[in-house]
């Protein structure tokens, strides 16, 4: 690797650290303003949601000049590829987190339901697959990326169990359908980064394996991290 390029990757992986700690808080914000039904805070993740854009775009930018400039190979090749994939992640993330703040903002207008609904323990979950993809990426960890992977299946159990309890809600308490369907989007808005942060995970296996991995069944036992 040149110097030059050598400098460029550097610079590459700042920007995309960055980019995740963004979206990490917005995150956290989203679930937080879930669980205590803040608007204000509800409200500061979506007037970020300009500045992921922003920032998705600068860093498919640079890896496209890397790309053109330099004509990296192996694990250069694939790590400016894998951060082309994971940068698009972030950015969904962060849509996400946008979607699950403005169901915050309808439903904390609206008296409390009579349901008890583990979105904080749910949320907290996530945000873990999260933080460990991200981890993994700085680290170049594929047992923690594998981990990631495996993590799946908790949050994708607890979306199912809250779309049971909501529907069995709804048949007891008609007249909180509209509040109720905003509940559902947003367990499944959570479901759904998990998703990308599994994602994530695998390009990280990706990148420093040259495995691609997509579509395979996780491998349990390297989930005993």
């Amino acid at each position: 690797m040149t110097t030059h390029l050598s400098r460029e990757i550097d610079n590459l992986k700042k920007m995309i650290l960055y980019m995740g700690a963004e979206v990490e808080e917005s995150v956290h914000k989203a679930v937080e303003a879930l669980v205590t039904r803040n608007s204000e805070l509800a409200a500061e993740v979506i007037s970020n949601d300009e500045t992921l854009d922003h920032l998705e775009v600068e860093i498919e930018e640079e890896c496209l000049k890397i790309l053109a400039l330099h004509q990296p190979v192996a694990i250069d090749l694939r790590y400016v590829v894998a951060i082309l994939k994971i940068n698009n992640d972030l950015e969904r993330i962060g849509d996400l987190a946008v979607n699950i703040a403005e169901r915050v903002s309808y439903l904390a207008g609206k008296s409390p339901l009579g349901i008890q609904l583990d979105f904080r323990g749910m949320g907290r979950k996530t945000q873990l697959m999260l933080k460990n993809s991200l981890d993994a990426l700085v680290n170049t960890d594929t047992n923690l990326a594998r981990h990631v992977r495996a993590s799946d299946d908790e949050v994708d159990a607890m979306n199912r169990k809250m779309y049971l309890d909501i529907q069995q809600y709804m048949s007891d308490h008609p007249d909180r359908i509209p509040e109720l369907v905003h509940l559902i989007s947003v367990s499944r808005h959570l479901e759904r980064i998990a998703d990308q942060a599994t994602n994530i995970a695998e390009d990280v296996i990706y990148m420093v394996e040259g495995e691609i991995v997509r579509h395979q069944p996780e491998d349990f036992s390297a989930s005993e991290h």
